[in-house]
């Protein structure tokens, strides 16, 4: 490996509620890495916490919440290379005079199989991001992220960082 483990497991947890209902909104999670010493942070898992949506009649409405590397314009989905885990509640009404039914869809938060992490964040940051659609109040997402530092030779160290800047 390019890089050599020099913590424990830790866990970082946090949580963000939109500034107003249906309005995207995120959070910069500050890590402290340190840059001259090469630091990283290798993230072993995520779990996150959707509000449910609101119930309204013959309305979907819907709860978005990602966890990213970089920053973003709305909640991601794990198609996006930078996602480190995105998750979805839903309530399908459209149609239906009552409440409809409700649906709930996670990025897997850890993968099965044997993998020793889910991703690596070079940078000093990691980003919080939760959207609402066609709800009567604002919405939050809770979420943990499970890791723990490390240190990469200069040459990984470079590729990841350089990799990182040049995807957001």
């Amino acid at each position: 490996m390019a890089f050599k483990k020099t913590s424990s497991e830790i866990q970082i947890s946090s949580g963000l509620a939109e500034s107003g209902p249906n309005t995207f909104t995120q959070l910069e999670v500050d890590l402290s890495l340190s840059p001259l010493d090469n630091e990283i942070f290798v993230v072993t898992a995520v779990d996150l916490d959707l509000d449910f949506p609101s119930p309204v009649a013959a309305t979907n409405t819907l709860v978005k919440g990602s966890v990213s590397t970089t920053s973003q314009t709305s909640a991601q989905g794990i198609n996006n290379s930078n996602v480190l885990a995105s998750g979805r509640t839903a309530i399908q009404a459209a149609g239906f005079v009552d409440g409809g039914v409700g649906f709930s869809q996670l990025g897997l938060t850890v993968p099965t199989g044997d993998v020793d992490y889910i991703g690596i964040i070079a940078t000093n940051n990691f980003f919080i991001q939760v959207q609402g659609t066609a709800n009567t109040a604002a919405k939050r997402v809770n979420c943990r992220v499970y890791g723990y530092r490390a240190r990469a030779d200069a040459s990984t160290y470079a590729a990841l960082v350089q990799s990182e800047v040049l995807s957001a």
